[in-house]
């Protein structure tokens, strides 16, 4: 089945971010970097790991059609948030992080996507997690997951991430957290 392939193919693009994610970490630990909002990690990585087997075995046990146009359509979105992602991590460079590190005394980067959103990587996240799935009418996970993506994870993680970079710029000039999802 192409669909199990295209859900490889994304979870083996998890584990290449978590890659470089555990690579930028160790660099902003070395340069000062300072890490909040552990507590949700464990529950992103779960949601998205969940994410990817739900897709398949809805799929499956579920007898879900593939219906070209729905298919096709969702494929497209989900290859254009792969490219906002892979932008958001070129953009960032060093910077980004699955995790929330502020490295002090960095400018915020005001480059790339970053120009007209101010969290990108988070768009490529929810238009993702509700394509995927849409792919081979997996409509269950997609739903269950765009809820609670906002619900258990987003709701928590952008205030995170700007609480940590209100911290860095009133303790001392400027600060930057690479952050995606």
């Amino acid at each position: 089945m192409l669909f199990v392939v295209v859900v490889a193919a994304t979870a083996l693009e998890r584990l290449l971010e978590l890659v470089v994610s555990a690579r930028h970490a160790r660099w902003a630990f070395d340069h000062g970097g300072v890490e909040r909002g552990r507590g949700h990690f464990p529950a992103m990585v779960a949601l998205h790991t969940a994410l990817l087997v739900a897709c398949v075995v809805e799929a499956w046990f579920a007898d879900r059609p593939f219906l070209p146009v729905l298919g096709w359509t969702a494929l497209a979105a989900v290859l254009a948030s792969q490219a906002l992602r892979w932008w958001c991590i070129a953009t960032l460079g060093r910077r980004w992080n699955t995790r929330i590190i502020v490295v002090p005394g960095l400018p915020l980067v005001h480059a790339g996507p970053y120009r007209w959103l101010r969290h990108p990587n988070y768009v490529a996240v929810v238009v993702e997690g509700l394509a995927l799935p849409l792919i081979h009418t997996s409509w269950i996970t997609a739903v269950v997951f765009t809820v609670l993506n906002a619900v258990l994870l987003l709701r928590f993680r952008i205030p995170a991430e700007e609480r940590a970079l209100a911290e860095a710029t009133r303790s001392g000039g400027h600060a930057s957290a690479g952050t995606g999802q």
